[in-house]
Protein backbone atom coordinates (compact mmCIF):
# COMPACT_ATOMS: atom_id res chain seq x y z
CA UNK A 1 0.00 0.00 0.00
CA UNK A 2 2.51 2.09 0.65
CA UNK A 3 4.43 1.84 -2.82
CA UNK A 4 1.63 2.15 -4.38
CA UNK A 5 0.96 5.73 -2.58
CA UNK A 6 4.66 7.01 -2.99
CA UNK A 7 4.32 5.74 -7.04
CA UNK A 8 1.18 7.99 -7.13
CA UNK A 9 3.18 10.87 -5.60
CA UNK A 10 5.88 10.06 -8.12
CA UNK A 11 3.24 9.93 -11.10
CA UNK A 12 1.55 13.57 -9.67
CA UNK A 13 4.73 15.67 -9.28
CA UNK A 14 5.70 14.16 -12.48
CA UNK A 15 2.45 15.77 -14.34
CA UNK A 16 2.50 18.98 -11.88
CA UNK A 17 5.75 19.00 -13.98
CA UNK A 18 4.64 19.01 -17.23
CA UNK A 19 3.51 22.40 -17.93
CA UNK A 20 6.97 24.09 -16.73
CA UNK A 21 8.92 21.61 -19.15
CA UNK A 22 6.23 22.26 -22.43
CA UNK A 23 6.93 26.08 -21.60
CA UNK A 24 10.70 25.78 -21.25
CA UNK A 25 11.37 26.14 -25.02
CA UNK A 26 8.84 29.17 -25.65
CA UNK A 27 10.32 30.92 -22.67
CA UNK A 28 13.80 30.31 -23.93
CA UNK A 29 12.59 31.77 -27.47
CA UNK A 30 11.34 34.65 -25.80
CA UNK A 31 14.10 35.76 -23.94
CA UNK A 32 16.16 35.50 -26.62
CA UNK A 33 16.88 38.99 -28.32
CA UNK A 34 16.55 37.83 -31.57
CA UNK A 35 13.26 36.84 -31.06
CA UNK A 36 12.28 39.74 -29.33
CA UNK A 37 10.24 42.80 -31.06
CA UNK A 38 11.46 45.88 -31.78
CA UNK A 39 10.47 49.17 -30.88
CA UNK A 40 12.83 51.11 -32.26
CA UNK A 41 15.11 51.68 -34.87
CA UNK A 42 18.68 53.63 -35.05
CA UNK A 43 18.46 55.94 -38.35
CA UNK A 44 21.14 58.13 -37.41
CA UNK A 45 24.43 57.00 -36.08
CA UNK A 46 27.93 58.70 -35.59
CA UNK A 47 30.61 56.87 -33.68
CA UNK A 48 30.45 53.76 -32.04
CA UNK A 49 26.93 52.73 -29.99
CA UNK A 50 27.05 49.45 -28.14
CA UNK A 51 23.84 47.82 -26.83
CA UNK A 52 23.02 45.63 -23.86
CA UNK A 53 20.39 43.13 -23.75
CA UNK A 54 18.67 42.00 -21.05
CA UNK A 55 20.90 38.39 -21.32
CA UNK A 56 23.92 40.62 -21.02
CA UNK A 57 25.10 39.93 -24.36
CA UNK A 58 26.54 42.83 -25.95
CA UNK A 59 27.03 44.03 -29.50
CA UNK A 60 27.77 46.92 -31.62
CA UNK A 61 25.27 48.54 -33.02
CA UNK A 62 24.96 50.41 -36.91
CA UNK A 63 22.29 52.26 -38.85
CA UNK A 64 19.15 50.73 -39.25
CA UNK A 65 19.96 48.17 -35.83
CA UNK A 66 17.01 47.36 -33.99
CA UNK A 67 16.45 48.15 -30.89
CA UNK A 68 14.42 46.22 -28.66
CA UNK A 69 12.59 46.40 -24.96
CA UNK A 70 14.97 46.17 -22.03
CA UNK A 71 17.63 47.21 -24.03
CA UNK A 72 20.93 49.45 -22.83
CA UNK A 73 22.41 51.68 -25.58
CA UNK A 74 26.07 53.20 -24.67
CA UNK A 75 27.12 55.75 -26.64
CA UNK A 76 31.40 55.76 -26.89
CA UNK A 77 33.12 59.67 -26.61
CA UNK A 78 32.31 60.99 -30.05
CA UNK A 79 29.42 59.27 -30.68
CA UNK A 80 26.11 60.73 -31.56
CA UNK A 81 23.48 58.19 -32.46
CA UNK A 82 19.60 59.44 -33.16
CA UNK A 83 16.81 56.16 -32.81
CA UNK A 84 13.09 56.07 -34.02
CA UNK A 85 10.76 54.48 -32.04
CA UNK A 86 7.60 52.74 -33.53
CA UNK A 87 5.04 55.59 -32.20
CA UNK A 88 7.34 58.04 -34.35
CA UNK A 89 8.49 59.63 -31.08
CA UNK A 90 12.72 60.15 -31.48
CA UNK A 91 15.85 60.10 -29.09
CA UNK A 92 18.95 61.53 -29.78
CA UNK A 93 22.21 60.14 -27.59
CA UNK A 94 25.36 62.84 -26.64
CA UNK A 95 28.26 61.35 -26.50
CA UNK A 96 29.17 58.78 -23.50
CA UNK A 97 25.77 58.61 -22.29
CA UNK A 98 24.04 55.66 -21.24
CA UNK A 99 19.99 54.75 -22.02
CA UNK A 100 17.77 51.71 -20.79
CA UNK A 101 14.17 51.08 -22.62
CA UNK A 102 12.61 49.96 -19.61
CA UNK A 103 9.12 49.89 -21.11
CA UNK A 104 7.63 50.81 -24.47
CA UNK A 105 4.24 49.32 -25.26
CA UNK A 106 2.31 50.36 -28.32
CA UNK A 107 -0.77 49.81 -29.81
CA UNK A 108 -2.60 52.25 -32.39
CA UNK A 109 -5.60 50.66 -31.38
CA UNK A 110 -5.79 50.44 -27.60
CA UNK A 111 -4.37 53.36 -26.14
CA UNK A 112 -5.04 52.46 -22.89
CA UNK A 113 -2.14 49.84 -22.76
CA UNK A 114 0.28 52.63 -24.06
CA UNK A 115 3.58 52.80 -21.85
CA UNK A 116 6.61 54.55 -22.06
CA UNK A 117 9.58 54.05 -19.74
CA UNK A 118 12.93 55.38 -20.53
CA UNK A 119 15.73 55.74 -18.10
CA UNK A 120 18.59 58.16 -18.48
CA UNK A 121 21.13 56.43 -16.51
CA UNK A 122 23.95 58.99 -17.37
CA UNK A 123 24.80 61.55 -20.13
CA UNK A 124 22.74 63.64 -22.31
CA UNK A 125 19.74 63.04 -24.53
CA UNK A 126 17.04 65.18 -26.54
CA UNK A 127 13.71 63.67 -27.25
CA UNK A 128 10.42 64.87 -29.02
CA UNK A 129 7.16 62.75 -28.38
CA UNK A 130 5.76 60.49 -30.46
CA UNK A 131 1.97 59.78 -30.97
CA UNK A 132 1.52 58.52 -27.29
CA UNK A 133 3.38 61.22 -25.74
CA UNK A 134 0.72 63.35 -27.59
CA UNK A 135 -2.65 61.39 -26.88
CA UNK A 136 -1.51 59.85 -23.70
CA UNK A 137 1.41 62.06 -21.94
CA UNK A 138 0.59 60.60 -18.83
CA UNK A 139 1.64 57.22 -20.02
CA UNK A 140 5.32 58.29 -21.14
CA UNK A 141 8.26 59.20 -18.34
CA UNK A 142 11.57 59.96 -18.51
CA UNK A 143 13.64 58.35 -15.42
CA UNK A 144 17.05 60.50 -14.45
CA UNK A 145 19.16 60.45 -11.33
CA UNK A 146 17.76 63.32 -9.73
CA UNK A 147 14.21 63.34 -10.93
CA UNK A 148 11.25 61.87 -13.32
CA UNK A 149 10.58 63.86 -16.11
CA UNK A 150 6.64 63.58 -17.40
CA UNK A 151 6.55 64.72 -21.36
CA UNK A 152 3.55 67.23 -22.53
CA UNK A 153 3.41 66.94 -25.80
CA UNK A 154 7.17 67.76 -26.06
CA UNK A 155 10.63 68.75 -27.80
CA UNK A 156 13.53 68.94 -24.42
CA UNK A 157 17.06 68.25 -23.72
CA UNK A 158 18.39 66.85 -20.40
CA UNK A 159 21.71 66.72 -19.81
CA UNK A 160 22.76 64.97 -16.27
CA UNK A 161 26.48 66.48 -15.07
CA UNK A 162 28.63 64.84 -12.70
CA UNK A 163 32.27 66.24 -13.33
CA UNK A 164 32.41 64.99 -17.00
CA UNK A 165 30.57 67.47 -18.65
CA UNK A 166 33.90 70.19 -18.53
CA UNK A 167 33.65 70.49 -22.76
CA UNK A 168 29.71 70.81 -22.69
CA UNK A 169 29.56 74.37 -23.82
CA UNK A 170 27.14 77.21 -21.80
CA UNK A 171 26.00 80.87 -22.61
CA UNK A 172 28.21 81.82 -19.64
CA UNK A 173 31.45 79.92 -20.55
CA UNK A 174 31.40 78.00 -17.49
CA UNK A 175 31.94 74.45 -16.97
CA UNK A 176 28.33 73.02 -16.31
CA UNK A 177 27.93 72.28 -12.61
CA UNK A 178 26.62 68.87 -11.19
CA UNK A 179 23.32 68.07 -11.46
CA UNK A 180 20.62 67.41 -14.35
CA UNK A 181 20.24 70.28 -16.81
CA UNK A 182 16.85 70.40 -19.19
CA UNK A 183 15.58 72.85 -21.88
CA UNK A 184 12.33 73.03 -23.77
CA UNK A 185 12.07 74.12 -26.54
CA UNK A 186 8.00 72.69 -27.77
CA UNK A 187 5.15 71.85 -25.30
CA UNK A 188 6.11 71.06 -21.74
CA UNK A 189 7.99 69.16 -19.45
CA UNK A 190 7.67 67.96 -15.38
CA UNK A 191 10.43 67.51 -13.31
CA UNK A 192 9.72 65.81 -9.90
CA UNK A 193 11.59 64.02 -7.46
CA UNK A 194 10.79 63.72 -3.44
CA UNK A 195 11.72 67.32 -3.09
CA UNK A 196 9.08 69.13 -5.59
CA UNK A 197 7.58 68.92 -8.68
CA UNK A 198 8.27 72.09 -11.28
CA UNK A 199 6.67 72.80 -14.88
CA UNK A 200 8.68 73.93 -17.78
CA UNK A 201 7.79 75.34 -20.10
CA UNK A 202 8.36 76.28 -23.93
CA UNK A 203 11.79 78.59 -24.39
CA UNK A 204 12.39 77.73 -20.15
CA UNK A 205 15.81 75.73 -18.72
CA UNK A 206 15.80 74.31 -15.58
CA UNK A 207 18.59 72.44 -12.89
CA UNK A 208 18.38 70.10 -10.08
CA UNK A 209 21.26 69.66 -8.19
CA UNK A 210 19.95 65.77 -6.95
CA UNK A 211 17.47 64.12 -5.43
CA UNK A 212 16.97 66.45 -2.43
CA UNK A 213 16.91 69.34 -3.70
CA UNK A 214 13.77 70.86 -5.81
CA UNK A 215 13.60 71.56 -9.23
CA UNK A 216 14.34 75.07 -9.95
CA UNK A 217 13.26 77.47 -13.65
CA UNK A 218 16.45 79.26 -14.24
CA UNK A 219 17.17 82.45 -16.57
CA UNK A 220 18.51 81.47 -19.81
CA UNK A 221 22.14 82.93 -19.27
CA UNK A 222 22.33 80.07 -17.00
CA UNK A 223 20.72 77.06 -18.79
CA UNK A 224 22.29 74.63 -20.31
CA UNK A 225 20.71 73.94 -24.19
CA UNK A 226 21.10 70.33 -25.03
CA UNK A 227 22.47 70.73 -28.50
CA UNK A 228 23.85 68.11 -31.56
CA UNK A 229 25.43 68.12 -34.85
CA UNK A 230 23.90 68.79 -38.06
CA UNK A 231 24.43 65.32 -39.24
CA UNK A 232 22.22 64.14 -36.93
CA UNK A 233 20.06 66.38 -35.99
CA UNK A 234 19.03 66.74 -39.94
CA UNK A 235 18.34 64.52 -42.82
CA UNK A 236 15.82 64.53 -46.11
CA UNK A 237 13.13 62.72 -43.71
CA UNK A 238 13.91 65.11 -40.45
CA UNK A 239 10.66 65.83 -38.55
CA UNK A 240 12.53 68.65 -36.68
CA UNK A 241 14.09 66.51 -33.85
CA UNK A 242 16.76 69.45 -32.88
CA UNK A 243 15.10 72.33 -33.95
CA UNK A 244 14.16 75.59 -32.75
CA UNK A 245 11.13 77.72 -33.88
CA UNK A 246 12.31 79.12 -36.61
CA UNK A 247 13.42 75.75 -38.37
CA UNK A 248 17.15 75.55 -38.09
CA UNK A 249 18.36 72.75 -36.79
CA UNK A 250 20.91 73.42 -33.43
CA UNK A 251 24.46 73.03 -33.94
CA UNK A 252 27.14 71.66 -31.13
CA UNK A 253 29.62 75.05 -30.59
Amino acid sequence: MKQEYRHMNITMSKIRRLPTLLLLPLLLIWGNPAFAQAVGMVTNLSGVLTVRHPDGSVRIMASKSEVMQSDTLITQANTYARIKFVDNAEIVLRPTSELIVKSYQYDAEKPANDKIAISLVKGGLRAVSGLVGKRNPDAVSFDTPAATIAIRGTNFGALFCQNDWGGVPTPNGTTPANGLHVDVTQGAIVLTNPAGSQVFLSGQFGFIANLNTPPMVIPPTQGVPVTMPLSISKNPLSTGLISNAQGTACIVQ
